[in-house]
């Protein structure tokens, strides 16, 4: 993977068919406040997008992606920085072994068509919809 330089990174993650989501904290000086959103956040030194995701869904969700199979992987530029955006997956089941952490307000699993229903980040979105559109033909 050719990752130059970047910011952050994001992950769809679906358990089973169904996504995992968190709903973002409510104070209005975070970026998009109370809306649901996937794992990641800011690049720390040193890191590959990766090593970002990884440690983020580990501090989100208390989640491994170690054992998760990589469905897509797709930098993106946005007005803040190069994000590189994933798509995971982990068996049905693993949402036992989630441990929600201190960041945001809660978290849900989901069916894709359900989250497009629900106020979320636009930037997920539409990198979940063309990760969709390229790999399953809709959108």
């Amino acid at each position: 993977m050719d990752e130059g330089a970047f910011d952050g990174a994001k992950g769809a993650l679906f358990l089973g068919e169904r996504l995992v989501v968190l709903l973002r904290d409510a104070k209005p000086w975070i970026n998009s406040p109370n809306l649901w959103d996937f794992p990641g956040g800011e690049r720390e030194p040193g890191e590959t997008p990766v090593q970002t995701l990884t440690r983020e869904t580990r501090e989100e969700l208390g989640l491994d992606l170690g054992a998760a199979e990589r469905l897509w992987q797709a930098p993106s530029e946005r007005p803040r920085g190069r994000v590189w955006f994933f798509v995971h997956r982990l068996p049905e089941g693993a949402e036992r072994a989630v441990r929600f952490g201190d960041e945001g307000q809660g978290w849900a699993l989901v069916r894709p068509e359900v989250f497009f229903a629900m106020r979320h980040v636009p930037f997920q979105a539409g990198m979940l919809r063309r990760w969709l559109a390229i790999h399953h033909g809709a959108a």
